[in-house]
């Protein structure tokens, strides 16, 4: 019987690359957006196994997987105010390299995907009340639910950076870098009010605050559990997450502008870093790759994705 290979296990947890964790486009595609997989690739419906970077591991230098972590929900605090957070689900593509190093992909549409959460005591809570007759006079408004709420969702930006597997299976050291902003929806907002940039991202990095629990699994290229299958899945399960280390730039885009201030002032944003945290409940963390990538040289890439796409369900 093959369990997952001694291949796996060290190319994922050897240097200084081991296992990260951390968080919907039609096409039935990888590229396309997440599709719904059979068995042990699951987790993996938004792995971008079809870029060219993970399509050109060989197996031998490089060697290309499949990352997933999701959170149940959470909340994270920037300045003065908590933020309620949904389900959260970040995908990577990731090709490590001999010197220890890795390259990270994002799926099509962010690393990041997360359901929206309405912000508690809406617009009011948000800048109100408030001497100034512009926003005292959009106080006097809010008189009907629909125009008080606020959604808020976090959204990735930009590609996630500074990858270590083995902060994953621990506790205490970060584990990804996570570049996001928070999406503040509301019509005296309008659609682009943000809490932080493309140009000036918030940046996680989460760390387990609790131990996961861990486990392999071995499985065949369409999912199907198998103790001689030649793919290989290291779980680590049920970690809280968090991070407080991070600082929170100004809101834009509020109300034409006009009203970012508002925003800031209430919240006390800018916000320096250890006024803010980020909790995630219940993170789970999977791995997937090839259990012995050298037998699919030159082709590694190539063969994770032809098994990737065996997997999705019609």
């Amino acid at each position: 019987m093959r369990s997952v290979s001694t291949r796996l296990r060290l190319g994922l947890l050897a240097g200084s690359t081991a296992l990260t964790a951390f968080v919907s486009v039609g096409s039935a595609t990888a590229a396309g957006g997440p599709v719904s997989l059979n068995g042990s690739w699951a987790p993996f419906s938004r792995c971008p196994v079809d870029a060219p970077a993970m399509l050109a591991a060989d197996g031998q230098d490089d060697t290309a997987l499949c990352v997933s972590s999701h959170s149940a929900n959470g909340s994270i605090k920037l300045g003065n105010s908590v933020v309620p957070t949904g389900a959260s689900d970040l995908q990577l593509g990731v090709i490590t390299h001999p010197d220890g190093t890795s390259t990270l992909v994002s799926p099509a549409g962010g690393a990041l995907v997360a359901d929206s959460a309405q912000l508690p005591g809406g617009l009011l809570g948000l800048m109100c009340p408030s001497n100034v007759p512009v926003v005292s006079g959009v106080c006097k408004q809010l008189t009907d639910n629909s125009l008080n709420r606020v959604t808020a969702t976090i959204e990735s930006v930009n590609n996630p950076s500074d990858f270590t597997l083995l902060a994953g299976a621990g506790t205490g050291k970060p584990i990804v870098t996570l570049p996001v902003r928070i999406h503040l929806q509301n019509p005296f907002l309008g659609d682009k009010c943000y809490i932080g940039t493309s140009a000036d991202p918030i940046l996680l990095r989460p760390q387990n605050l609790t131990a996961p629990t861990p486990g392999t699994e071995a499985f065949d290229a369409d999912g199907t559990a198998d103790p001689d299958g030649a793919l290989g899945r290291i779980n680590l399960l049920g970690a809280n997450q968090g991070d407080s280390s991070y600082a929170v730039p100004g809101a834009s885009g509020c109300g034409l502008n006009l009203l970012n201030w508002a925003v800031n002032l209430k919240t006390a944003l800018p916000s320096p870093s250890g006024k803010n945290s980020v909790t995630l409940n219940s993170a789970s963390t999977y791995v997937a790759t090839l259990n012995d990538p050298a037998s699919a040289a030159p082709g590694e890439g190539k063969a994770l994705s032809d098994a990737w796409h065996s997997a999705v369900r019609p």
